[in-house]
């Protein structure tokens, strides 16, 4: 006896008359799943080595955790609006970041950290903070440059100074990252809408869990600021020295001898791409 199979266009057309919400709530279930990955890989994201590094050589030196927990949330904006700037590119001016450009992005966050942490060691060994001051003399602009000492009060302008500083270390990780980023929300979300929400997701994430580890990473800093001075260098000038080598490992990786041709992800993002495969494969 030959078996009646029924058609399965009329079975949907059937199911979504019997449960006239069912399609609207897997959309927004998929929506939300989505979002949420991308907040949790965003917090992810920002205990990445390179990120801890760059951060460490600023908060390791500050005397109060609400400008700490700042210091982070700052980094957090720099790298989300970079995100952002970065999938309005891509996905609505359709801009294609090339696998050399991403490799040349990551190269400028090696001689970032390079750079961050030379200067925290030679801040250090002069004992303050160095500052360039421009005042105008004779109808000329003249550029100064001197030493705080570790207990002076910065100057106003030095604190906006110190406070870009997180800002524009977030937004060259974030425009490293966005070329790998840009990888993994093309290929999974169907939507541009959904794909800068994700992006949008993925840097609130990352706003968070900088939060909290910068909070975390000036402890120690905090702890023995009043109570053991030399403890307290020891810390910071820690924090300098794994910023320079982790710089010059992530150069010499990038562009020594056993670097190759440019790849198409990033290495600094490739643990994100791979891990929400795993959890899409799970």
């Amino acid at each position: 006896m030959e078996s009646v199979v029924p058609d399965r266009s009329i079975v949907h057309r059937a199911r979504d008359l019997l449960w006239p919400g069912r399609r609207q709530r897997m959309t927004w279930l998929s929506t939300l799943s989505y979002l949420g990955i991308g907040f949790a890989f965003g917090i992810k994201h920002a205990l990445d080595a390179d990120h801890l590094a760059a951060i460490s050589t600023i908060v390791t030196r500050e005397r109060n955790l609400a400008r700490s927990a700042l210091v982070g949330g700052l980094w957090g904006i720099g790298h989300t609006i970079a995100l952002l700037a970065a999938g309005i590119a891509v996905i609505v001016l359709h801009v294609q970041i090339s696998p050399a450009l991403g490799r040349w992005l990551e190269t400028a966050v090696a001689v970032m950290l390079i750079v961050l942490g030379a200067h925290a060691v030679w801040r250090l060994a002069a004992g303050g903070e160095l500052s360039v001051d421009a005042h105008p003399h004779g109808g000329h602009v003249h550029a100064h440059p001197h030493i705080h000492d570790a207990g002076h009060a910065p100057h106003s302008h030095h604190r906006i100074g110190l406070a870009m500083r997180p800002l524009l270390v977030g937004l060259v990780h974030g425009m490293a990252g966005s070329a790998a980023l840009m990888l993994l929300v093309l290929a999974t979300i169907p939507s541009a809408l959904g794909q800068l929400a994700y992006i949008a997701t993925f840097g609130i994430g990352s706003i968070g869990g900088m939060l909290v580890m910068s909070t975390l990473l000036a402890l120690p800093a905090l702890f023995t600021a009043r109570r053991w001075r030399a403890a307290n260098v020891a810390v910071q000038l820690a924090a300098a020295l794994f910023s320079v080598s982790l710089g010059c490992a992530m150069a010499y990786q990038l562009n020594g001898p056993a670097a190759g041709p440019p790849a198409g992800a990033v290495p600094a993002m490739e643990r994100v791409v791979a891990g929400d495969a795993a959890a899409r494969d799970a």
